[in-house]
This record gives structure tokens, C-alpha cells and sequence, in this order.
């Protein structure tokens, strides 16, 4: 079995649960790898707290057709758990994972919390702040895949995603995004109309029961 998940507990063990922050860890059995994710609820976090459905198929994804992660400079965008950049660091990868800077003690947790036995197979990954079309020059375009898991969900956001995205990837990067695709939430559009306008964009698989959509995305030329 590629993909799958073990409860360790549904709430947490102590009586955290009636406090005003508690988490639970959840083990992932994902691309043969085994992963222990804490997600912190009641912690201002939002939708950085929790582990998202699309974020574990677009693990699943990347083992099932066999991307080729082991030696690949990458950089997780939104990254709340870690959970699809740890994977991939855990596979060979060189992992950077970003988010808000509140976000950024939960990633580091569980990076803490999934170094393999013999030590990462390429680097430690590194947990970094980036705010999308703010502070994206910080980081160098030297990266060979940006991941992107659940994070097309606020349509103010979308110019500046795609900003920083065309930035990342200025040398050549693809982009592999997994979505839920809310309407509500205007998804299809930024799949339609705001990332085609930088980026060719190719759907790569769908999930009707999920309504969840995973999408390889490469820079236009001359962008």
C-alpha cells in the first residue's frame, strides 16, 4: 500500500482538548515512507493547522508517477504541516519548507519529529517565512519543483501567488499544485485565467469523489 494514514489518537492524551490550544498526531503511511504529523488547533494557525486531503494526494502523486525527487532542489509554498515537503525531503530531496511566519513553529515540529533514523538522506530541510508577492526576492529562482498543496483558496491572494511563483521558477522550475476545487472560492479561475497567464498548465489528475485536482505547471518562455 502507497498511501494511507494510522490515527495515533483522534484528540490529544492529556486534557489539552478543553484548553484553548491542542493538537493531535496523526502517522501517514506515504510512498513508503512513514510520518508522524502534529497539527496544532486553537493556535490562531487557520488553515495551516491541519493535515488537507489534497496535500496526501498529491504525496500519493508524486509516488505513484514517480517524480524524481532524490537530489531535487524544492520549495514548499503554504507548507502548514510539512507534511508533502517532509515527505519529499525524506526521499532525497533538498527541501526548503515556507509559510506565514506563525505557521513556521508547527513545520519545524515536525520536521524535528521525522528525521529519519540514519539522519536525512540529502539535507535537513529548512523552514522559512515567505509572504507571497511581498518578500519572495529573498529566495533565489534556483529550485527544480515548487509544491503547492491546498493553498488556492483566497482570490486576493491569486496575483500575488502567481508573482512569486514566476519568480521561483524564473529558471525553469515546475510547479506541481493540488487543489480543492471550491467554486465558492473562485479555484477554477486561478486555474483558468490567473496561473496560464505566466505558466502552461497541464491537469495531471482528478479526484471526482474528492473533487480534488493536481496540476503540473511550467513557466511560459520569456516570463
Amino acid at each position: 500500500m502507497i498511501c494511507g494514514e494510522d490515527e495515533d489518537d483522534p484528540f490529544p492524551v492529556d486534557d489539552g482538548l478543553f484548553a484553548e490550544t491542542f493538537y493531535q498526531e496523526t502517522v501517514y503511511k506515504l510512498v513508503g515512507e512513514e510520518l508522524k504529523i502534529r497539527q496544532l488547533f486553537g493556535a490562531n494557525l487557520g488553515v495551516a493547522a491541519p493535515v488537507w486531503e489534497a496535500a496526501l494526494h498529491l504525496c500519493c502523486h508524486l509516488g505513484e508517477q514517480a517524480v524524481e525527487l532524490r537530489g531535487k532542489r524544492i520549495i514548499e509554498l503554504g507548507a502548514g504541516t510539512g507534511v508533502v515537503g517532509i515527505l519529499a525531503a525524506r526521499l532525497g530531496a533538498v527541501v526548503t519548507l515556507t509559510d506565514l511566519p506563525l505557521a513556521l513553529p508547527q513545520l519545524q515540529a515536525n520536521v524535528s519529529a521525522n528525521m529519519p533514523s540514519s539522519g536525512w538522506p540529502a539535507a535537513l530541510p529548512i523552514v522559512l517565512p515567505l509572504s507571497w508577492g511581498e518578500d519572495h526576492m529573498n529566495f533565489l529562482p534556483d529550485w527544480d519543483l515548487v509544491l503547492c498543496a491546498d493553498i488556492i483558496y483566497l482570490p486576493e491572494t491569486y496575483p500575488l501567488l502567481v508573482e512569486t511563483l514566476t519568480h521561483l521558477c524564473k529558471n525553469g522550475a515546475v510547479v506541481y499544485l493540488s487543489s480543492k476545487m471550491r467554486e465558492e472560492h473562485e479555484t477554477p479561475r486561478f486555474y483558468e485565467e490567473c496561473l496560464p497567464s505566466r505558466f502552461n498548465v497541464e491537469l495531471v489528475s482528478r479526484d471526482d469523489k474528492q473533487n480534488i485536482n493536481i496540476y503540473r505547471a511550467s513557466p511560459r518562455k520569456g516570463q
